[in-house]
């Protein structure tokens, strides 16, 4: 049986170094495994289009894909959107949706490498309050779901660790900072749980400017690479439902 295709769908930006992000992170999967045929389709904003691209995978011949969101919390892009578009797919593929990126320690692990590369060492953990910068979402299992991240990070060795959105939800990043600088952390440190620059990112940028560190994005890190992979295999066995007949 042909191994499926893997189509990383992200959800595009005007700003254009979200696609070159996911671009480099996509790079950086096949170099992993260079057997495996990587394919990136976009929500909006960007070239190629999701429908697009399973357009021309069905012209192709191939009949199998994995479809990946590339999306930290399953919100209602993973829940509606994407699957919305997939439900619309050339009825001769067979489509399974992976499972979102996070929660997942391989996440954790590239959330204290940006950290490490921002200039901290591990020796700094004990000193240092953490702020989890993500997106934000009107979703409350997504809520739920980084506040729990946050409440097991901290139990890794640092100072503390606090949740903060950049839409939708509070606390925003710049108030998490003031937070664990009352708490009396010596350091504080911004952690930005995203993937890729954008809008939002910039405003969590902005809101770090009372943060002794800026952590970059997480981007192509090996960790996320090493992830998506991890998700991919885990929907080659037929455990969802498949899209497409």
């Amino acid at each position: 049986m042909p191994t499926p295709v893997l189509l990383v769908i992200a959800h595009g930006s005007r700003d254009a170094r979200h696609a070159a992000t996911v671009h480099a992170l996509v790079r950086r999967v096949r170099s992993l495994r260079p057997g495996l045929r990587v394919e990136t389709g976009f929500l909006d904003f960007n070239v190629p289009s999701v429908p697009g691209v399973l357009e021309s995978l069905a012209a192709q011949g191939v009949r199998d894909v994995v479809a990946l969101p590339l999306l930290l919390t399953r919100a209602f892009h993973a829940k509606a959107d994407i699957p919305a578009v997939l439900a619309q797919a050339p009825p001769r593929l067979r489509i399974r949706q992976a499972e979102v990126l996070g929660p997942s320690p391989l996440l954790t692990a590239a959330l204290e490498r940006r950290l490490y590369e921002a200039g901290l060492t591990p020796a700094d953990k004990s000193s240092t309050g953490v702020v989890l910068a993500s997106a934000g979402s009107t979703d409350p299992e997504a809520i739920a779901v980084i506040a729990a991240i946050a409440r097991e990070w901290r139990h890794t060795g640092w100072c503390a660790v606090r949740p903060a959105f950049a839409s939708a939800s509070l606390p925003r990043t710049e108030d998490a900072v003031r937070a664990l600088r009352a708490l009396g952390c010596p350091r504080v440190a911004v952690a930005p749980y995203v993937l890729a620059p954008g809008f939002l990112p910039d405003r969590i940028a902005r809101g770090a400017a009372g943060a002794d560190v800026l952590a970059g994005v997480l981007g192509p890190a090996p960790e996320v690479a090493r992830l998506l992979l991890e998700r991919y295999d885990g929907a080659r066995v037929p455990v969802r439902a498949v899209v497409g007949a």
